[in-house]
């Protein structure tokens, strides 16, 4: 494809007279039919904030492929805000929308003949949905970052949207007051940018950059800020430079640079959808991952950076104190990466960060020293027992309490959980089950940042476990477990637990776990009916209908024929 690229077969070939023709209509002049033909894929839209700056970046990524001898071709994807829909109905569509992202991306790359594609995404779909579609086409790709918010204001405090979100639990409790509340509300998100802590847009971010797939220190840069902007032009540049050696994403993403990314994602404390949506990566670009895998690098890697939702800080303070590639040469420096892998500029990761001190700044604290991390391993653990033999996922870091033993409290959905928090009906010692929320059954898998804000706003996040089916927001912490598998609707044992069941969470165990006789479940197993599809028709009953277990990432194309 270095000689002869994907598009000039078309624009040169047997239907060369119309196919030219329709070119020229949108802006292409002789010369340029010899160039390669680079898509722009643009999750622009005023829907969030997370994407609302990438319009000025989708014309800053065609300058950049311009000056480097390529020919641009922009078209959009979709996205939905994760946070605006939290808590209703339409948060079911969040996780199908990344696979409507990476089927458009592919619909478009492969129907035009397109030699390459740069991505700029956003929200947090945006970056796997996209990451799944290169890995597919296998075509050169290089995924740009809009970039993360500036944090909020008030009386010097920093403020995320999840602040938002845990003031409405305070203010249910009675820990503040309506202005208080409304305070934070309007001072939560101040512009454009992508949720500022350690959530899921900023992990899935950082961990592309570790992979090798966008390029150094783009992954914290603010979305204001002209350096995001400079920085897209350049990668414009290098894609086209990657078109021309022919560099493909399998030849990037492999197991050992799937095994940087989970280790980087561990180091700074990233969001638990990480492991479903690198299972699904993985799964696209034919590398074999598996639950497990995140279990033993876990165990390996230390948690480096003080990030929000459980520590202090947010992305813009880890750019200022050194990046991901400070982070980076860290676990290279002490045998934890694999530095051999190569990256989008077509240097090894060890090349790239030749330059970078092993140890970090003594100026600041985001980073913490190699000997005084934060926890000494990795947060992401992997749960299992007769609640979820097939896995689940659990933050083990955050948290005063390792264990929790107790009643469960059994809700059919998340509506009916959050209700009953903020009605003040959860107590101290209760471990809350919300099921049916899974990839089937939701359908859609939402995230519960609702519920366990709400519960931390209430002064329980140390004494309430919480487990489900459905997932949770990168900015969820606390003692909760998510991606239970297999999932109630299937069948799962989650939805045979009963109002009042002993349960049992062992962070140090890596133990879930209902208190009941296997004979018990197997009585209940036997009386219990599969529920109706809650929808027949459109995007939600077809997603239904393919999608696997969270187990291996949600998956919608596992075994079609």
């Amino acid at each position: 494809m270095s000689e002869n690229t994907r598009s000039q077969a078309v624009t040169q070939g047997v239907q060369r007279s119309p196919n030219r023709a329709m070119l020229r209509a949108v802006g292409f002049q002789d010369e340029d039919f010899k160039k390669p033909i680079v898509g722009v894929a643009s999750a622009h839209s005023t829907i969030t904030p997370c994407n609302m700056g990438i319009a000025p970046l989708a014309i800053q990524a065609e300058a950049g492929i311009r000056a480097a001898g390529g020919m641009p071709q922009v078209f959009g994807t979709i996205t939905v805000s994760d946070g605006i829909s939290m808590g209703t109905e339409g948060m079911k569509y969040s996780l199908v929308s990344r696979d409507v992202i990476a089927d458009s991306i592919e619909t478009a790359c492969s129907a035009q003949s397109m030699d390459g594609v740069l991505a700029i995404g956003g929200c947090d779909k945006n970056m796997p949905g996209a990451m799944i579609a290169m890995a597919r086409m296998n075509i050169p790709a290089l995924f740009v970052y809009g970039g993360t918010i500036k944090p909020g204001h008030i009386d010097g405090e920093d403020l995320t949207v999840v602040s938002s979100f845990e003031a409405v639990g305070q203010y249910s409790a009675g820990r503040i007051d309506e202005v208080r509340l409304m305070s934070v509300e309007r001072n939560a998100c101040p512009g454009a940018g992508s949720c500022g802590g350690m959530y899921t847009a900023n992990t899935m971010s950082s961990a592309f950059e570790a992979m090798g797939m966008s390029l150094m220190y783009s992954s914290t840069m603010a979305a204001e800020d002209a350096e995001k902007a400079e920085n897209t032009a350049l990668a414009g540049q290098v894609l086209v430079e990657a078109i021309r050696k022919n560099l493909c994403p399998r030849d990037i993403i492999t197991r050992k640079s799937i095994e940087n990314a989970i280790a980087v994602v561990m180091a700074v404390g990233g969001s638990t959808n990480a492991v479903l949506h690198f299972l699904a990566i993985a799964y696209s670009a034919g590398v074999p991952l598996v639950l497990d895998d995140f279990e033993a690098i876990r165990a390996r890697i230390p948690v480096l950076c003080d990030l929000k939702p459980s520590g202090r800080y947010v992305a813009t303070d880890l750019h200022k104190a050194g990046g991901i590639p400070q982070v980076m040469k860290m676990l290279l420096s002490h045998g934890l990466l694999h530095g051999d892998c190569l990256t989008i500029t077509g240097d090894s990761i060890a090349e790239r960060l030749n330059d970078i001190p092993d140890a970090p700044r003594p100026d600041q604290d985001v980073i913490r020293p190699w000997n005084n991390p934060m926890y000494p391993q990795g947060h992401l653990g992997i749960l299992r027992g007769n609640l979820a033999p097939d896995g689940s996922v659990a933050k083990l870091t955050g948290i005063k309490k390792r264990s929790i033993t107790g009643p469960a409290r059994v809700f059919e959905s998340e509506e009916d959980c959050l209700d009953a928090i903020l009605a003040g009906k959860v107590t101290a010692g209760d471990v809350l089950v919300i099921r049916y929320e899974g990839p089937k059954g939701g359908p859609g898998m939402r995230e519960m940042l609702a519920p366990t804000s709400a519960i931390i706003g209430a002064g329980l996040g140390d004494s309430v476990g919480l487990i489900t089916d459905g997932r949770f927001s990168g900015g969820t912490y606390g003692m909760v477990v998510g991606h239970v598998a297999p999932e109630a609707f299937v069948g799962g044992t989650i939805a045979l637990v009963h109002e009042g069941d002993s349960v049992t969470i062992d962070a140090d165990a890596r133990l879930l776990q209902v208190n009941v006789s296997d004979e018990e479940l197997a009585q209940r197993r036997a009386q219990w009916q599969p529920p109706q599809p809650r929808y027949t028709k459109g995007v939600l009953a077809k997603y239904a209908k393919l999608v696997s277990s969270s187990s291996v990432g949600a998956v919608t194309d596992l075994d079609l024929f």
